[in-house]
């Protein structure tokens, strides 16, 4: 063999080598890919409320932080970060859930809730409290059907619209909030302005 014909078969070997190399790591990507489908990959849910772990191989996932207070009939009432997108239900059970005497019910569990936002869970026989305040103002946010019946130019439509629109947006956070229901004019708007409060 002439070393023409050495040197093109080392270049043949070399080549075969190179090749089997990269069908290897072919071979082991694939493998972590499917062992990776195979023992769960984190949820879309998951990602989106941070309930990954923290151990080895986990992804950490930071979402925007929200604060709310609870307070009323729960185990834990305070202060409590959430993940933003959190709702009424997160917030009842980052204060321990509901005590014994709580009126469950009375509470949109599914709302989602916004930063700086305040709510109380009523218990049994808390009801007019939580829907007047002390001046004996009508509160916009905790007032149910009955209670907004009492005022001036509120019939059972009217407040059914008012709950509607607190269902939709949430609580109000100002009285002029009042003018985004629907027919709420100036003149009813002027009545109630000092018999509510938020």
């Amino acid at each position: 063999m002439g070393v023409e014909e050495f040197e093109q078969a080392r270049k043949a070997r070399l080549r075969v080598r190179v090749g089997a190399v990269i069908v290897v790591v072919l071979v082991a990507l694939g493998c972590a890919v499917l062992a990776t489908a195979l023992t769960g990959s984190p949820t879309a849910v998951e990602i989106a409320r941070g309930e990954l772990g923290s151990g080895d191989g986990a992804f950490a996932v930071e979402s925007p932080a929200l604060f709310v207070h609870v307070t009323g009939a729960v185990v834990r009432p305070g202060l409590f970060e959430l993940t933003e997108g959190s709702r009424v239900i997160d917030a009842i059970a980052a204060a321990g859930g509901f005590a014994e005497d709580a009126k469950q019910d009375q509470l949109n569990l599914a709302r989602v809730l916004t930063d700086g936002e305040q709510f109380a869970v009523p218990a049994v026989g808390d009801e007019a409290a939580a829907a007047t305040a002390s001046d004996g103002r009508v509160n916009l946010n905790t007032a149910d059907a009955a209670a907004l019946d009492t005022l001036p130019r509120i019939g059972p439509a009217m407040a059914a619209r008012i709950l509607a629109w607190r269902e939709a947006n949430g609580r109000f956070t100002s009285i002029d909030d009042l003018r985004n229901v629907a027919g709420i004019g100036d003149a009813t708007f002027d009545g109630l302005r000092d018999l509510v409060t938020v």
